[in-house]
């Protein structure tokens, strides 16, 4: 029998990867939010992989928790996720981007292959091939960490952007592309004070856009939109950025 696999956080993407284990023949432990971590650990001492699936507000919760035995094999795949996030583990954890989405009572919807990076990128790869679920083994950490910058660039461009406009990603761009490219420039200096490095804009950007283009119809303003703006801020304040458009968008569309 294969080694077990646990998921911490069972939510609609964590369900999406249990399954996949599962189709790969690993048993699958899932581990809610009322569980101990302690006593799974005591039953699960050598897992193949530990996803943590929670969302990115409980990540460090989460991470001051993780048994020692379990660090070697842990995922990680929250949104707005940056190398500051892991940096006080002993390790450094298998990443994946993730470019897919998954709503009650439907199938997961590929919008781009998802990029990883790690010990575990290949049991990644296996597993979610099998929900027909595009991945891309990313072949660095500097590539890595470029695949995670863009992911955040373009949710938080979206998102905030979305404040503003309404609408879905094509539309952004095709109509409000001024209000896109104002905030993607913030929102790159903000992503390049958190990693400490300067990127290609124009790169970024295209790759953005090849995103943009994978689900034109996908809606800018989520749930977390106001949240996700107000983090940008705070940001922005703690590293003396100047922004030119974020601190103007200040409520949701009607």
């Amino acid at each position: 029998m294969k080694a077990p696999v646990v998921v911490i956080g069972m939510g609609e993407i964590g369900a999406v990867f249990a399954r996949g284990f599962l189709k790969a023949g690993y048993p699958v432990f899932p581990l809610l939010r009322a569980d101990s971590i302690d006593e799974l650990q005591q039953q699960v001492t050598d897992p193949a992989a530990v996803i943590v699936a929670v969302g990115e507000n409980d990540l460090q919760a989460v991470l001051k928790q993780i048994p020692q035995s379990w660090l070697s094999v842990l995922v990680l795949l929250q949104n707005e996720l940056l190398p500051a996030d892991w940096g006080g583990l002993a390790i450094e954890p298998t990443i994946i981007s993730i470019w897919f989405e998954k709503k009650k009572g439907q199938d997961s919807k590929v919008i781009i292959p998802s990029p990883v990076y790690g010990p575990l990128a290949s049991l990644l790869y296996e597993s979610l091939a099998g929900l027909d679920i595009a991945v891309k083994i990313v072949a660095d950490k500097d590539a890595m960490l470029s695949e995670l910058v863009v992911k955040n660039l373009y949710i938080l461009t979206s998102n905030i952007a979305g404040l503003e406009v309404g609408g879905n990603v094509g539309e952004l761009w095709e109509k409000h592309r001024d209000v896109a490219s104002a905030v993607f420039d913030d929102v790159l200096m903000i992503q390049q004070k958190l990693t400490a490095k300067c990127f290609d804009k124009n790169e970024l950007l295209d790759l953005m856009l090849v995103a943009f283009n994978g689900d034109p119809l996908h809606q800018c303003m989520g749930r977390s939109a106001p949240a996700r703006l107000q983090r940008a801020l705070a940001q922005a304040k703690e590293f003396a950025i100047e922004l030119k458009k974020l601190p103007s968008i200040k409520s949701p569309v009607s």
